[in-house]
């Protein structure tokens, strides 16, 4: 028999317009997810499946994390962190364009932390920046959180998107297609 097959629920975060559902529209290879320009057009968590031989994700986009100033607000951010302890894999999506790690950022990484979840970095925009950027920001958030792996990607130019499926299944186990 070949390998065996592994299925599991992934959550990307991240801040609002750091490109969670560009990321995840090209891993599905399908427009499932809204994209705008305009911030917090993810209204709830909306499942998309990626299949393959031995391997089903099933994604769960959260609507990006901001400092809620409406009744609205305050739902989509705990809808985002509600869906973390049903998750196997959390991809922690950032802009290679920052700096440090800013106060959004830094109330994920604290509920990642919190919830001890296997948590893959995911350095969005590289084309924007150079190397010593990208290399910089991996350095920043290695000293807060011991990720499963660190993976600069660029959705505009299609870089190293492939790595993160490969990635996400390291960390799934043996189980059913849904």
């Amino acid at each position: 028999m070949g390998e065996e097959f592994k299925s599991g629920f992934v959550s990307m975060m991240g801040r609002t317009n750091v490109g969670k559902s560009s990321i995840m529209n090209r891993l599905v290879k399908e427009k499932v997810a809204a994209i705008a320009n305009k911030p917090q057009t993810t209204r709830n968590a909306i499942r998309a499946i990626v299949n393959r031989d031995n391997l089903q994700i099933i994604f769960i986009d959260t609507p990006g994390i901001h400092k809620p100033k409406t009744k609205l607000g305050d739902i989509m951010v705990e809808t985002a962190f509600g869906v973390v302890p049903d998750v196997d894999v959390v991809l922690f999506v950032i802009d290679a364009t920052s700096k440090e790690i800013g106060k959004g950022d830094r109330i994920i990484l604290d509920k990642i932390k919190e919830s001890k979840k296997k948590t893959i970095l995911i350095i969005n925009k590289i084309d924007l920046v150079n190397r010593e950027d990208v290399a910089r920001l991996i350095d920043l958030y290695k000293d807060e959180y011991n990720f499963e792996a660190v993976i600069p990607v660029s959705v505009e130019k299609n870089i190293n998107l492939d790595a993160i499926i490969d990635e996400i299944a390291k960390h799934l186990k043996v189980g059913p297609a849904y």
